[in-house]
């Protein structure tokens, strides 16, 4: 960070890590809490959620950074840059996908719903802060912005989750 007339001012340094991880972590979050909640009112056995958690952390992680590194590769980035954001965002989609299959594990699962919520909330909530302070925009308006699509994206995981079973029978 350097300092310009009376305050701080982030380098391209700083945003150039901070986009290497803003899409591989959003993408986590959002996916891994609406998973959660739409097997949850599905009546999903734990071990099902923790198995679908670890797909997508592997197997939906590997596809978007794949295709993060072919878009950076559209837009002749550097070979070097496009390899570097594609293994930021692959360790980063990874590490938060497997905090919520801790949370799943660690806690009894009237309670891992819940707090999977509210650490995905978190996280998301900080991302935004720290993505809207290097844009210099309001970091509130953004916070509710991209809460609310991860509002949007649970409420729905959780009406599949309902709407499925009665559709096909829930055995």
């Amino acid at each position: 960070m350097s300092w310009g007339p009376g305050r701080a001012v982030h380098t391209p340094r700083r945003k150039s890590k901070l986009r290497r991880v803003s899409f591989g972590a959003t993408a986590a979050i959002v996916t891994s809490v609406g998973l959660i909640a739409g097997l949850n009112a599905a009546s999903a056995a734990r071990s099902a959620v923790v198995g679908s958690l670890l797909i997508v952390a592997l197997a939906d992680n590997l596809t978007d950074s794949l295709g993060v590194h072919v878009y950076q590769e559209s837009e002749r980035l550097a070979q070097r840059d496009a390899l570097r954001t594609t293994l930021a965002n692959f360790a980063t989609r990874l590490l938060v996908s497997l905090s919520f299959v801790a949370c799943v594990l660690l806690l009894p699962a009237r309670f891992s719903v819940y707090v999977s919520a509210i650490w995905g909330f978190g996280l998301l909530s900080g991302l935004t802060y720290l993505l809207a302070r290097a844009r210099e925009i309001s970091p509130i308006r953004e916070i509710c912005k991209h809460c609310a699509v991860a509002l949007a994206v649970i409420v729905l995981s959780a009406l599949v989750g309902i709407w499925v079973p009665a559709w096909i029978g829930a055995g």
